[in-house]
């Protein structure tokens, strides 16, 4: 699903975000980013999701290297792609059903489907019946549900969230998680952005560490280098045998 070959990240003034980073996800995975903050986690799902182009390197999402995608082709490109923020970034004068709608009335998606898939995907996230509710009236947890609704009703293929559960507290972000871990379970690939050690260790999932824009740890690298080690041929024991005799 995504492969990251060597990359790297420099800004105009000079600041290396990432370098020489490489790792490759596979579809249906679910993957921690995890690091200190400016480790770099936030220019990987940047460089994911298009909203960048890498330095050096090269980012395959999908098939598609992004470093040869035409301006043309971003906008379809982004769409395939659900993001969910930190921030929710609602629009709060308008309707739960407003919010998770707009991606499918950009896309120009007749109002008959529109208002099937927005019904489904409330319905996923626990928040069906408040179709008509103002962002405002909903808890924090509620308005990041209400961020995943409209992440998955294009039916992407690829979830990325930045600090999705920053905001909320320990027992809401392990219910925001179990969100995100249904979507994994039918297939989908979950990249989550994380610097809270309790809730990657709760999880058990693959962990990804980042440190100074460089992969310090791979817990899927680490776990198949133990496994091909365990699978090693081990050297056979020979009885002693007296060559005298």
């Amino acid at each position: 699903m995504i492969s990251f070959e060597n990359v790297s990240k420099r800004y105009p003034n000079g600041r290396e975000a990432l370098a020489g980073v490489t790792f490759q996800i596979e579809p249906g995975e679910f993957v921690f980013l995890s690091g200190r903050s400016g480790a770099g986690k936030s220019s990987v799902l940047k460089l994911i999701a298009l909203l960048e182009r890498p330095s050096r390197g090269t980012v395959t999402v999908a098939g598609q290297n992004t470093g040869r995608l035409k301006a043309a082709k971003i906008p379809a490109f982004r769409r395939a792609i659900g993001v969910v923020f930190q921030d929710h970034k609602l629009l709060l004068d308008r309707p739960i059903y407003d919010n998770v709608a707009l991606p499918l009335v950009v896309a120009g998606t007749p109002l008959k489907e529109v208002d099937r898939r927005v019904r489904a995907a409330l319905d996923q996230v626990g928040l069906l019946g408040r179709e008509r509710s103002s962002p405002l009236e909903l808890s924090v947890g509620e308005q990041q549900r209400v961020g995943i609704a409209r992440a998955v009703i294009s039916r992407p293929q690829l979830i990325i969230a930045d600090e999705p559960t920053g905001n909320l507290d320990p027992g809401l972000a392990v219910d925001i998680m179990w969100v995100f871990k249904r979507f994994q379970e039918v297939g989908v690939t979950v990249i989550i952005a994380s610097h809270d050690p309790h809730l990657v260790e709760q999880f058990g999932e693959r962990e990804i560490v980042l440190d100074g824009g460089r992969v310090v740890s791979d817990t899927y690298r680490e776990r198949h280098a133990a496994r091909m080690t365990a699978r090693a041929p081990q050297p056979s024991v020979l009885p002693d045998i007296d060559l005298r005799t």
